[in-house]
């Protein structure tokens, strides 16, 4: 079962992937675009074992993309 993570919660693991990983929220952004077509949780998943993300960090990633990808639907 995923974990529901609050606003708050979202925002505070965003801030710290740049110093978790070493790579910028824009760039995580860019990779998920250009990687495989897939399911939220398979999109976690796909991060995870991929990048070595912890899960925290690959779902607020998969979810800050979603996000992101709704709003430019709405322009």
């Amino acid at each position: 079962m995923s974990q529901v993570f609050s606003e708050e919660t979202h925002r505070n693991l965003l801030a710290r992937i740049p110093h978790c990983t070493g790579r910028e929220i824009s760039d995580w952004l860019r990779t998920v675009e250009e990687g495989p077509a897939l399911r939220f949780e398979e999109k976690v998943s796909w991060l995870r074992h991929e990048y070595d993300l912890a899960y925290g960090h690959a779902k607020a990633i998969i979810h800050e993309y979603d996000l992101r990808r709704a709003a430019r639907k709405l322009l």
